[in-house]
């Protein structure tokens, strides 16, 4: 507790005006190197799908499917239905939700670099154990390796770039995350192109390749700075400072400084932050800890890069022409990103989500209608239908790429204040891989039942999430990162939810 016996109720009043400072060389190389952890998430989405489909690596731990395979009479939409193949994708995002839990506290008692670096280690590990794997066992152990990894590293990373970055940057250097994720699919989509030629060992180089995203973000958290934030938190505040000082460029970072060391003594004195996220005070950043993650999943951008492949093979393509096809959305993907780091904090969060909502609308519904008019549990698309189908998917990830995908991190986590923010994250990414889990183990099984119904639920989960964006979320862009809470206190809805001050107990709890 602070000298005289005052309760800290946080950041008081707004001094965003006063902030000074500038981009500076130093903290861009720091948050490029802190968002390589994005591509071990992007790699394994990408690998996965391209190693569920070859054929070296089927007949080794799968052989039912690969029997079914070979089936030209099988269903179109349910040659791939195995629940056990399902697991080797989704068994990954189940260990990475566990380990987002366990890594918030780590996070906020040892600082955001130690969680990268646990998290690049532990994909180290995965990424070995899978490429040596003799059997399904060794196979899942891998992958739960590799979900620790991500656990961490989605946890810690998003938090770090939001916290290293200048206010009115923050959108364009915390999307530096995005982008590496889309470049590890894109990489990982090419990496199949290649490998799946070298039968039967091919898929051991998809899998074993991880290790180098793996090792650079190791290497790269032990030598990054740990945020001024992180460092104030943690009672640091003259270490705070001079890194402080030194990522925005000049000693004028009064007004900054203040703001953290405000926020970090009411930081400090909340014992139980994941309670203290259930506060009323904390309602609007709980629902879109939950609600962000859910609708980004949602969408159906992982189905569709989890299983491009698959699904590309299913509707006709030969083994080349699907990875190929698969490869193309990647980069698509990887490209649309840069749209949304040039346009985020001129145009906003809230134009970039509801736009790209639309696009993804309208192409979920084309998808669906060639689909069910053209394409049947015995027959193929049409070369040209084929290719408006690629075209009309590469159009709904250009949409997701600029928009829910990048968008779907930073959001929640430049909305958190400080004493709850590594909680928070922890919530945001849990249900992200929660419902990735959930739609990893379910997607083949409902390509199988709903068949090109797939699309169309998808698409009525946009148009909710579309909506909600348009009423529910304010407009963060150039709002300093511990001054968010001011946003909510003015919102039409949620001014009605939070009380207008902090309100404190005895025990310390807001």
């Amino acid at each position: 507790m602070p000298a005289g016996g005052l309760v800290p109720t946080g950041v008081a009043k707004e001094r965003a005006e006063l902030y000074q400072g500038r981009v500076t060389l130093y903290v861009v190389i720091a948050c490029i190197v802190a968002a390589v952890g994005g591509s071990i998430f992007g790699y394994d989405i990408g690998i996965s799908g391209g190693v569920t489909s070859m054929d070296g690596f089927l007949r080794e731990f799968f052989h039912s499917v690969y029997i079914s395979k070979q089936h030209a009479h099988e269903n179109n939409y349910c040659k791939y239905d195995n629940q056990g193949l399902a697991a080797f994708t989704s068994s990954l995002y189940f260990a990475g939700l566990v380990a987002s839990l366990v890594a918030s506290p780590i996070t906020r008692k040892y600082g955001r670099r130690t969680s990268i670096i646990c998290g690049g280690f532990s994909f180290l590990v995965g990424a070995t154990v899978n490429a040596a794997a003799q059997n399904l066992a060794m196979l899942l152990f891998g992958r739960i390796m590799l979900g620790v990894g991500i656990g961490f590293g989605n946890q810690a990373v998003p938090l770090y770039l939001s916290e290293m970055a200048p206010t009115h940057l923050r959108g364009a250097l915390n999307m530096m995350f995005q982008l590496a994720t889309t470049l590890g699919i894109f990489t990982a989509n090419m990496v199949n192109y290649g490998t799946q030629k070298l039968e039967p060992w091919g898929w051991r180089l998809s899998l074993g390749l991880a290790a180098i995203p793996a090792t650079l973000m190791t290497v790269g958290g032990c030598l990054l700075p740990e945020t001024p934030n992180s460092l104030i938190e943690m009672g640091s505040k003259e270490r705070g400072r001079k890194v402080l000082e030194r990522i925005r460029g000049t000693d004028k970072v009064d007004a900054e400084f203040e703001d953290m060391v405000d926020a970090s003594e009411l930081a400090n004195s909340i014992k139980h932050p994941f309670r203290n996220i259930l506060k009323k005070r904390n309602r609007p950043q709980l629902v879109m800890a939950i609600c962000m993650p859910t609708f980004q999943i949602l969408t159906g951008i992982n189905s569709i890069l989890f299983y491009a492949p698959v699904l590309f093979q299913s509707m006709g393509f030969g083994g080349n022409a699907s990875l190929y096809s698969s490869a193309v959305t990647g980069a698509v993907l990887a490209g649309s990103t840069f749209i949304s780091i040039a346009a985020v904090d001129r145009l906003g969060r809230r134009v970039l989500l509801i736009s790209g909502g639309i696009q993804m609308i309208i192409c979920q519904v084309i998808v669906a209608i060639i689909l069910g008019v053209k394409f049947g549990d015995n027959q193929e698309l049409s070369k040209g239908y084929s290719i408006l189908v690629v075209i009309v998917i590469c159009l709904f990830v250009l949409a997701f790429g600029w928009s829910w995908g990048p968008l779907g991190w930073t959001v929640p986590s430049e909305i958190f204040p400080l004493e709850i923010r590594s909680g928070g994250q922890s919530i945001t990414v849990a249900v992200n891989l929660l419902f990735t889990f959930i739609i990893a183990q379910c997607f083949l099984a409902m390509l199988c039942h709903f068949k090109f119904g797939i699309f169309l639920f998808f698409a009525s989960w946009i148009t909710v999430m579309t909506v909600f964006v348009y009423f529910f979320l304010p407009e963060t862009k150039g709002v300093p990162i511990e001054e968010i809470i001011f946003l909510w206190r003015k919102h039409w809805f949620w001014k009605k939810i939070i009380p207008e001050y902090p309100q404190v107990d005895d025990n310390h709890n807001v």
